[in-house]
């Protein structure tokens, strides 16, 4: 079993802070968890990268249920949408932790794989974060009552769970995927689906997946409990007022932005 690193005392009050930031953001745009986290911890405060990913996957669940629980309050969620993600999503998630639990997460290859595949990923992220800033003004921000169930039916019914099960891989690998490359698969795969219902489903369907995915990580000793709780104390009312925002802050700015810090963070990580 790996054993976690230790948070220093000087990081606590940065960590927290981190928290913070991230959650808001994640709140807000539905992107950030792992494709912002990961990379802060990695390069800003040094932590491995399996132990990296494995807390961030458990942060991810408890700072996206947190703006899930919001979200459901103000009936946001479709839950058709987020069952259908779940579907792929959970089953892929195990067999990827089955297959690090049998190779070892602390093995050099392995390492080196998960900041290889994270790199891409965040590089993926990057141009879906930007083709949304982009082409925002085609997504919906509203809609009639009457059209919301015709609007949350997919172009056909595999191809969320088909998704779900590539991003369930990706998450479980790297941490990275259910937040940006998930809101833009959702707005190919619901075109009629208001941009905040869109977010709605992406930070829902995220919560089972990377709870799953970070037990399992836990389980074979990549997770730092206590950096979890700093991060997360950061996190929870970072990702509420980022959720109470979500309807009235127009995002364009905020993903353009992100997307240059993800292209540089993922264009480092394939570097290593």
């Amino acid at each position: 079993i790996c054993r976690p690193r230790t948070v220093a005392p000087m990081h606590e009050l940065a960590f927290v802070l981190a928290g913070f930031v991230v959650g808001t953001v994640v709140g807000l745009t539905g992107v950030g968890g792992g494709s912002l986290m990961t990379p802060i911890l990695i390069f800003g405060f040094g932590i491995k990268p399996y132990l990296a990913i494995g807390t961030d996957l458990l942060f991810a669940a408890f700072t996206k249920g947190g703006g899930a629980l919001a979200l459901a309050r103000a009936r946001l969620i479709d839950w058709p949408v987020v069952g259908l993600l779940s579907l792929g999503s959970i089953p892929a998630a195990l067999a990827t932790i089955w297959v690090l639990h049998r190779l070892g997460p602390a093995d050099p290859a392995v390492q080196h794989l998960m900041t290889t595949t994270l790199g891409v990923a965040l590089l993926l992220t990057a141009a879906a974060t930007l083709y949304k800033a982009v082409k925002g003004k085609t997504t919906p921000r509203h809609i009639e009552p009457a059209q919301l169930k015709q609007a949350a039916r997919p172009r056909h019914w595999a191809l969320p769970v088909l998704f779900g099960a590539a991003i369930g891989t990706l998450v479980s690998l790297t941490s990275v995927g259910a937040g940006a490359i998930g809101v833009t698969a959702l707005m190919l795969l619901y075109p009629a689906l208001p941009l905040p219902r869109i977010v709605a489903a992406d930070i829902a369907y995220a919560v089972p997946l990377t709870l799953v995915a970070g037990l399992g990580h836990a389980s074979i000793g990549s997770v730092d409990w206590r950096l979890l709780g700093l991060l997360l104390t950061g996190s929870l009312p970072g990702i509420w007022l980022g959720s109470r925002l979500v309807a009235k802050t127009p995002d364009r700015v905020i993903r353009s932005l992100l997307s240059v810090l993800l292209a540089y963070a993922g264009a480092k990580l394939i570097s290593i």
